[in-house]
């Protein structure tokens, strides 16, 4: 799988907030929830590039063309007693699949890892994505089937506050 001859993946920056929105929503459009994407263009800036950051990004382009995303954000594994990456959401555009994009996105995010000092670089992958499961593990990921993911969010998470 080489990577495409005119990828080069950069930092995102507020002016990328249009091409990372577009991105989101093509990944809603894949996963088949886009449904739940009810964030604006505002709220992502704010998150990446504001006062706090909360969360970084990285895009894939070829030729000039936002092709690709990583979202990420850092988070701690109390038994390493070291901080982690976990990768919100990786997303290559169809077209440019099989291409190695996506892994070159794994790999600048594992790198970042590695030069943070993290001692883990986790993510999620949906039970169904098959294609993404079986690629994810010729990466050397170990997919953790024992361990299920907790939501609390919307009127649910405002109860939750309030316990």
């Amino acid at each position: 799988m080489p990577t495409h001859p005119a990828l080069e993946i950069h930092p995102a920056t507020p002016a990328d907030v249009p091409a990372l929105v577009a991105l989101i929503k093509a990944l809603a459009d894949y996963e088949k929830l886009a449904h739940e994407v009810t964030g604006k263009p505002e709220d992502l800036e704010r998150a990446l590039f504001g006062d706090r950051p909360y969360a970084e990004a990285v895009l894939a382009w070829v030729d000039g063309t936002p092709v690709g995303l990583a979202l990420f954000f850092h988070n701690f594994s109390t038994f390493l007693m070291k901080p982690g990456i976990y990768l919100e959401d990786i997303f290559v555009q169809p077209d440019y699949r099989g291409q190695g994009i996506g892994k070159a996105l794994l790999v600048h995010v594992g790198q970042l890892a590695l030069e943070r000092g993290c001692g883990r670089f986790e993510w999620s992958v949906l039970d169904w994505n098959a294609p993404a499961i079986a690629f994810y593990q010729r990466m050397g990921a170990e997919i953790k089937p024992e361990w299920q993911t907790c939501r609390v969010t919307g009127e649910a998470l405002a109860a939750f506050g309030k316990m």
